[in-house]
């Protein structure tokens, strides 16, 4: 019979959008096929917006990438949120072709290796500090997969063999040339060996022990940069069917983005290996060293001095530094002894909280942000508030499936002052966001370099707390005969004061904030986890709230909890009393 089309659900992967309208141009056509797979849905119209059909900033980055690769134009990067629907944003490529906004960039291309090699302006800042301090592994990045079913060692070994091969900077040293760092890229190895460590013979706890205790010890080697090689691999075995394969790098070759695209290939190779067959990985147009070249090529002249403009005139005046309330003396030299504390929000509030994002145009990530910006006011009483945060820095197409370091850092710097409401303060980060995403080109160590802040060993440069939304760990990747699982690390380093990082997850979002344990106690940022679930529970309900109420309620908060604790202090203390006082009436 005739199909009741108010009783179907909606389509999987267009929920929120319209009534589907096809693409008119073929720069719409162009657009609507760039986000249909990145979304990684079938149709997309020119009506849609791009965040209700499921887009997110990480997303943006890709998408911005596509673009500038089929368009061979950059656009700001807050246009791409700006302009929500295909429709939108094919205007604003067209008006770039047209010279009204936009610039030409160059492509990336291949360069000649007989010369000696660049580093790129990122790998050069952590060169420096591995000169100052050679033997830290502070900039160690770990990773590691479980594989549970019947483990090919062999064809494991060939697919990480594939991968050194594949990706020039794994297989990349730093040495000094004439005073300065230079990339000497070897010769990839017909076949490369992957330790085994066996732990069977072990109890199934005392196997879980001791590999978190070799994974952490590996983790805390560290790398010598002139001589290399910069990535590790082993493998441990729990039994015939549980194996963990662990991999560091450093972070001069490697970033978190690259470890998704190494976890990845090594699924795809392990599989098409053990059944025999050859890699179906396409070849590298690009690589690391291409992307290092054509950054320094790129980023001078008017591109390099407008981002500069920019960054002068946001971050002039800058304050010294957050003042947050430590448990301790702060160290003449700053530490990097670190622990993380984890925090889960429920699917309700966590929804609340999006549809808030989107009814006044943000992203998930200014919504958190704002938020976490709240919560410092509240710990500081400071009013020019800066945070740090990551970007992906992967805008050309080329960069999408490599590994290295690439990964930037933005500056994002608030005015707090006149107790708004959170509607009106999320405006203000939405606003600051935008703009520093359309600068975001300008490496940070260039932007220290021309700062030049005062430097205190104490503290880390520019900001002190960091905070980031980030994809959740990948879905478990099933293959015939093993299914691979990656694990969430414990490397128990803090680079910052404190550092925020939230993902979300079905059943609502969670995060980990780490700190720094010659700062702060663990009952400390445990009332600051307590302190930003209630402020986030509050804001979902009533966006107009202003910050001296959350405040007061924070301060109210913490009031009760204090009482509370004396309470159960008092109660511990005669328990123990009245126990004392039995064993003398007994003697």
């Amino acid at each position: 019979g005739k199909v009741d089309r108010q009783a179907l659900p909606e389509p999987e992967g267009r929920a929120g959008s319209r009534e589907y309208v096809a693409p008119r141009t073929q720069v719409e056509e162009i657009v609507a096929g760039i986000w249909a797979e990145v979304l990684g849905i079938e149709q997309v119209g020119i009506h849609d917006d791009f965040f209700e059909l499921g887009g997110h900033s990480l997303l943006i980055t890709r998408v911005a990438a596509r673009v500038s690769d089929a368009f061979q134009v950059e656009l700001p990067f807050q246009i791409f949120f700006e302009k929500r629907t295909v429709a939108e944003l094919a205007e604003s490529i067209e008006a770039a072709h047209r010279g009204e906004q936009g610039l030409q960039i160059p492509p990336m291309l291949p360069i000649p290796r007989d010369g000696e090699l660049p580093l790129s302006f990122a790998q050069q800042r952590l060169w420096f500090f591995d000169q100052l301090d050679p033997d830290s592994p502070a900039y160690n990045i770990p990773g590691a997969v479980r594989l549970t079913g019947r483990l090919d060692v062999g064809a494991m070994e060939r697919a990480l063999t594939e991968i050194v091969r594949r990706h020039e900077v794994l297989r990349t040293t730093f040495p000094t040339v004439n005073g300065r760092p230079v990339q000497v890229i070897a010769e990839a190895a017909n076949h490369l060996s992957l330790p085994v460590v066996v732990l069977s013979e072990l109890s199934p706890q005392e196997r879980e022990i001791e590999a978190q205790r070799l994974v952490m010890e590996e983790i805390r080697r560290p790398f010598k940069l002139a001589q290399g090689p910069l990535v590790r691999v082993g493998l441990l075995r729990l039994s015939e069917t549980d194996h963990i394969l662990f991999f560091t790098m450093h972070h001069i070759v490697s970033d978190a983005w690259s470890m998704t695209v190494l976890v990845r290939e090594v699924a795809v190779l392990y599989e098409a290996f053990s059944a025999g067959k050859a890699s179906p990985l396409a070849e590298l147009k690009v690589q690391y060293a291409d992307f290092a070249h054509w950054q320094r090529q790129w980023l001078q002249g008017e591109v390099l001095e407008r981002q500069l403009s920019y960054w002068k005139q946001q971050l002039a005046a800058l304050p010294p530094a957050l003042h947050l309330p430590t448990d301790r003396p702060r160290p003449a030299v700053q530490t990097n002894c670190g622990e993380g504390q984890g925090l889960e929000l429920s699917e309700e509030v966590s929804e609340a909280l999006r549809a808030l994002s989107r009814r006044e145009g943000a992203t998930l990530f200014m919504m958190l942000l704002a938020a976490f910006k709240a919560l410092l006011h509240y710990y500081t009483a400071q009013d020019d508030m800066v945070v740090g945060t990551n970007v992906a820095n992967r805008t050309h197409i080329g960069t999408e499936n490599l590994i290295g370091f690439f990964v930037n850092q933005l500056v994002l710097r608030t005015d707090l002052s006149g107790n708004p409401t959170f509607r009106e303060l999320l405006a203000r980060v939405r606003r600051v966001a935008l703009a520093a995403y359309a600068h975001q080109d300008l490496p940070f160590e260039k932007l220290v370099e021309e700062l030049q802040p005062q430097r205190d060993m104490s503290r880390s440069l520019l900001f002190q707390v960091k905070f980031e939304l980030r994809e959740g760990m990948t879905q478990s990747v099933e293959l015939p005969g093993l299914v691979i699982t990656p694990l969430e690390s414990d490397y128990k380093v803090a680079r910052y004061d404190l550092h925020l990082s939230m993902m979300e997850r079905e059943q609502g979002l969670a995060g980990i904030l780490v700190y720094n344990t010659d700062l702060f106690e663990a009952s400390t940022i445990d009332r600051m986890i307590g302190d930003f679930t209630a402020l986030l529970e509050r804001i979902a309900t009533e966006p107009d709230v202003r910050l001296n109420e959350l405040a007061e309620m924070l301060a109210e908060r913490n009031k009760q909890q204090q009482l509370i604790k004396e309470k159960e202090l008092q109660e511990a203390t005669l328990k123990k009393l009245k126990a004392l006082r039995r064993k003398v009436v007994e003697v």
